[in-house]
């Protein structure tokens, strides 16, 4: 459980970072919105074909939160973290570099593989590591986090397609 494996670690950054992953894997969510277009004249695919990069993301994050229960009580959180984090990396990396459709969706589905575990997992820590009088507050700002990353995500994703191609 999260709480033996927190002794003696500082809380605060811990929770930064954690929550920073987190604002990262879910403006990841919605920057491929926007880019849609362009994917489906550079790759030659069709709307139907294009949308599989969102919906395969969606049900992937879909599958793995509630697997994540499950990974929590086999492994540690620094290993779940940073096995979430190398997903979500590795991810994008083949999603950036990918020459065509297949391997730009499977690129999609390593990193919400990633967003899938992080999400619950940071969840997880701060109801453990974080004091009840406190939980509020934290919850708060993480809330804020999660719901400013789409907000800015459509946003981010139109300066890139026309100012990176």
């Amino acid at each position: 459980m999260p709480t033996k494996q927190m002794t003696g670690v500082k809380k605060t950054p811990l929770i930064a970072v954690m929550i920073i992953g987190a604002f990262i894997a879910v403006l990841n969510e919605t920057l491929m919105n926007v880019a849609l277009t362009d994917i489906m004249a550079q790759l030659n695919v069709g709307a139907s074909t294009a949308q599989w990069l969102t919906t395969a993301y969606m049900l992937t994050i879909g599958i793995f939160i509630p697997t994540t229960a499950f990974l929590m009580q086999k492994f540690t959180t620094r290993q779940l973290y940073i096995t979430a984090m190398s997903l979500f990396t590795l991810g994008t990396l083949i999603a950036g570099v990918s020459p065509n459709f297949s391997l730009l969706l499977i690129g999609r589905i390593i990193q919400a593989m990633g967003t899938g575990v992080i999400l619950p997992l940071m969840s997880a820590v701060i109801l453990s590591v974080i004091e009840p009088k406190k939980r509020g507050s934290v919850m708060g700002v993480l809330g804020v986090v999660i719901l400013f990353a789409p907000a800015i995500g459509p946003t981010i994703s139109g300066l890139i397609v026309e100012y990176l191609s």
